[in-house]
């Protein structure tokens, strides 16, 4: 059963240009209902498929992984296409991503790319923890709804799974670093007061993509989630006239063949201005077949080695250092004392460090040269 309600995918039927529309990360295509329905009453065929995992429990998501996620939007917009002559992508947050994803790929067949708030980074230091936190805890509560306009309903999930959380770091990683990929008309859409979403994602974007036509769109009353917000009929507005422009040919797509000449001419250039020069009588490479370089061999260090009472120490220290971090980044109060015993076992341990070095090193001082941390 269903955590959320009117969280099915759904299809908007229309003309023979289609829009494929993406849901963020925990939720669900009622959050982008109203940007959906706004582009239908336009005329437009709007697909909004509910991605792997999302629209039902927590749980299941915690199953599943980013290209789970793609999958479901491409397997969406490939039905889309068997009913549209030319199809455009629109995602919202970590949907934004996707649709980024889908123009890498599949770029030569879309008309164009409309992102809202897009998610393809985010620099907090909890992510960093991820991998080892996702083993410990299932979820960790979600905060209130980014949203201006008073009243709205939440459509997505109460609860951030943190296994899912962490594939989505992939997906991240995966669309940024293949950004230059994207050369399809793009609208940028993006709120200055997001509290979800750093805007300097959509800036990222904006600086990276290989887009001949970018065109960029800001709201300042609107919070995350514009399409529930108080400038929602301004993103129609703004969507409807970015996809008419591509249609009319006023926007166009990259047109990289000249580029990549170009590119290719000052390779050339710079390549043949090297010096090829092999007259030396010999080099490095040759005195090692010669056997000559036996000099310059460098014998590998030995390492330190850890006693074992240190070892224990350093056991004691470790997981004081993940109870501390856990209390702070997530409120996980395993004994109910707070941070305290995190901050106990920090100084127990190196304390107990310090006093086992020291006593090792006294024992030492008559002339043996072992090395013990």
């Amino acid at each position: 059963m269903a955590d959320i309600q009117n969280s099915e995918s759904f299809t908007l039927p229309g003309g023979k240009v289609g829009v494929l529309m993406i849901h963020g990360f925990t939720g669900s295509p009622a959050t982008v209902a109203p940007w959906a329905h706004g582009l239908a009453a336009e005329g437009f065929t709007v697909s909004v498929p509910r991605l792997a995992g999302h629209g039902t429990r927590w749980e299941d998501l915690n199953e599943t992984t980013w290209q789970d996620w793609y999958q479901s939007a491409e397997r969406a917009y490939l039905e889309l296409k068997k009913e549209c002559d030319r199809v455009f992508i629109a995602g919202f947050s970590v949907g934004g991503a996707i649709a980024l994803k889908l123009s890498e790929i599949r770029g030569a067949e879309i008309e164009g790319v409309i992102i809202l708030n897009p998610s393809i980074f985010d620099e907090r230091k909890f992510y960093y923890l991820l991998p080892l936190v996702k083993h410990l805890l299932p979820s960790v509560k979600s905060g209130a709804m980014d949203v201006n306009k008073p009243n709205s309903v939440r459509h997505s999930y109460g609860r951030i799974p943190l296994k899912a959380l962490d594939s989505l770091r992939g997906l991240w990683n995966s669309v940024e670093t293949e950004l230059y990929l994207v050369t399809t008309p793009l609208m940028v859409a993006y709120s200055v007061h997001d509290h979800v979403v750093d805007p300097r994602n959509s800036e990222t974007i904006i600086d990276n993509v290989y887009s001949a036509d970018i065109r960029e769109v800001i709201f300042e009353k609107s919070f995350h989630n514009v399409a529930l917000d108080y400038e929602a009929d301004i993103l129609i507005e703004e969507s409807v006239e970015f996809i008419r422009d591509v249609l009319s040919g006023e926007i166009s797509r990259t047109d990289s063949s000249d580029e990549r000449e170009l590119i290719d001419a000052e390779f050339e250039a710079i390549v043949s201005g090297l010096s090829l020069d092999e007259s030396t009588t010999s080099n490095f490479l040759d005195e090692l077949d010669r056997g000559q370089a036996d000099d310059f061999h460098i014998p590998n260090p030995q390492l330190p080695t850890l006693s074992e009472a240190n070892r224990s120490a350093l056991w004691v220290l470790g997981a004081g250092a993940l109870q501390l971090i856990l209390y702070i980044f997530t409120g996980f109060d395993l004994f109910g004392t707070g941070a305290w015993p995190g901050v106990m076992a920090i100084i127990f341990g190196l304390g107990k460090i310090i006093w086992n070095t020291a006593r090792r090193l006294d024992d030492e001082s008559d002339g043996s040269d072992g090395a013990v941390l």
